[in-house]
This record gives C-alpha cells, sequence and structure tokens, in this order.
C-alpha cells in the first residue's frame, strides 16, 4: 500500500489489480470485465419509478424519485468508460444516489461508443438529448428551468462539452457537475499524470488507448473533445468538479475549474484525499463514494432553488 490511498480504496485496488492493459484485450474483453464490476458500485436508493426509453432517438433510463403534482427538476448523467465502455447498469446506484439526493428526475443516457461510433457520434447523442429535455420535448413532466447535466471520467467530459455547447439555449442548465473529467485530449502530461500513471486503477497506458478509440489525433483540438481548449469559458452554468487526488486525471479537472473560475463562472473544486480514479462508482467498497454523490445531489438541488 502507498502512503497516499486511503485503505478503502486500496480494497478496490488489490481487487483490480490483476487486469491486464486494454490494449493486450479485444472490446468485447474490456467491456465484459467491466460489467463483472458491477457488485463494486453499490446498493442501489429505492425509486418510485424506473423506466428505459428513449428521447431524441438515444436510449435513455429515468429515474423518479417520488411523486409530485407539479413539474420536477432533472439531472441528466452521462457514464463513463474511456468512450468506448460503461452501461446504463453500472451507473444505476450512482445516478439514483443523486437524483435522490437533488429531489430530481434522473436521466442516464446511453450514448453510443467507440470504437464502432467514434467522436463525435458520442457528443451528438448527448446533445440530442440535452436539447430535447431542455425544449421540453419529452413526455416527462421536467421543469425545464431546472436542469442539470452531469458526468464521471468520459461522462465528465461529456458533460462538459454539453455545458459549452448549450450555452446560450434558453431555459439553459443550471449545473454541471463534472466528476474526474478528462478535459483535454490533446495534451494529458501532467504532475499527476507522472505520479499516478500506473498502479492507481487508471494507467496511462489504458487512458492513452481510450483515446486513441474516441479519437483521431487531429480531433483532439476540437472543443467538442477537449472542452479546456475553448478559449471562451464564459457564461458557463455553476460547475461542481470532483477530483480524485490518486488520479492522472487530477490536474486536467483541477485546471479546468481555475479557468471556469478565472472567466467568471461560479465553481466548487472538490479533491477527495487518499482516492483513485472511479473511487465514486465504488460505492460498495468506499465511503467517500457517497459522500461524493450526495455532494453533487446538494449542489444541484442548491442550483435548483436559486
Amino acid at each position: 500500500m502507498t502512503q497516499h490511498v486511503h485503505p478503502e480504496a486500496q480494497r478496490l485496488l488489490d481487487a483490480i489489480a490483476a487486469t491486464p492493459p486494454l490494449d493486450t484485450l479485444s472490446v468485447r474483453q474490456i467491456r465484459e470485465n467491466f460489467e463483472k464490476a458491477a457488485s463494486l458500485t453499490g446498493d442501489a436508493v429505492g425509486m418510485l419509478s424506473v423506466e428505459d426509453t428513449k428521447i431524441a432517438g438515444v436510449p435513455v433510463r429515468v429515474y423518479t424519485p417520488g411523486l409530485k403534482n407539479h413539474p420536477q427538476p432533472c439531472v441528466v448523467y452521462f457514464h463513463g468508460g474511456g468512450w468506448t465502455t460503461g452501461t446504463l447498469d453500472l451507473a444505476e446506484s450512482t445516478i439514483r444516489e443523486i437524483a435522490a439526493e437533488a429531489g430530481a428526475i434522473g436521466i442516464s443516457v446511453d450514448y453510443r461508443l467507440a470504437p464502432e461510433h467514434p467522436f463525435p457520434a458520442t457528443i451528438d447523442d448527448a446533445i440530442a438529448v440535452v436539447s430535447a429535455v431542455l425544449s421540453g420535448e419529452t413526455d416527462l413532466d421536467i421543469d425545464i428551468e431546472k436542469v442539470g447535466v452531469v458526468g464521471d471520467s468520459a461522462g465528465g467530459n461529456i458533460a462538459a462539452v454539453v455545458a459549452q455547447q448549450m450555452r446560450g439555449h434558453r431555459p439553459g442548465l443550471v449545473h454541471q457537475g463534472l466528476i474526474y473529467p478528462c478535459t483535454d485530449l490533446s495534451n494529458l502530461h501532467s504532475p499527476s499524470y507522472q505520479e499516478y500513471g500506473e498502479g492507481y486503477f487508471l494507467s496511462a497506458r489504458n487512458l492513452n488507448w481510450y483515446i486513441d478509440q474516441y479519437t483521431q489525433p487531429e480531433e483532439r483540438e476540437d472543443v467538442r473533445a477537449s472542452p479546456a481548449l475553448n478559449s471562451d469559458l464564459t457564461n458557463l452554468p455553476p460547475a461542481t468538479i470532483i477530483t480524485a487526488e490518486c488520479d492522472p486525471l487530477r490536474d486536467q479537472g483541477e485546471a479546468y475549474g481555475r479557468a471556469l473560475g478565472q472567466q467568471g463562472n461560479k465553481v466548487s473544486t472538490v479533491r477527495f484525499l487518499g482516492q483513485p480514479h472511479l473511487f465514486l462508482q465504488a460505492g460498495a467498497l468506499i465511503n467517500d463514494a457517497h459522500t461524493a454523490r450526495r455532494l453533487l445531489g446538494r449542489q444541484l438541488k442548491s442550483s435548483f432553488q436559486s
């Protein structure tokens, strides 16, 4: 055990230590391995209803926490998995807990995955869903003045891009929750990338593999792939950024938070000490996962109320 890692997180790292590098496996094998990790995500908070449907032609899962006789706030969630893996089932316990804490309908988006559907298919799906929600083009009882986006890892990248691309839409998004987001695919090098690029779940080798599946080198400076490269970050929704100390992407997320703040946006950045990438999904092993999920829910609720 390193001196950095939280004891609960070390259990997670020990459990996955024998996983081979992604570039030695087929995409199918990688996805099957991720499916086996579902038990690590923790118990699911109860919901009034859960429904699989489509919004703007994109498959989604809709979570309704409780019965209300008026339109409810909404959080649209984008799961992680390096744009190539991840499922609605793996995101289940996370979105349920965030939605319950926020008092909001949760919409988990089953966007198309690379390498079968490379950039920008994922972004097209995400924007289609959020546009439909904000425009009131769903059958759901949503208060379109109270909509936020949240995503983890690759999903954090997607949420950040959506927040930028939907800027100027009225009504607009009221919050963005970015969980250890990858914000610059063109340049990964940073102190955290150097220090935590091996042995802390998300290796530098695997991160580069994910990016290669999703984008061509010439696409990585597109702001729809690398939101941190957008020179205009003004007038964006308030942001809550969750980072993990022992994560190669830590510095990217925190740098993006500083950039948002410097351009006049409201930002709250919280680093979870001793935690690796993916900690927030490992609710069965890591108590900080629930702390982070509830924090995001409260931040969303605050934006909905204001």
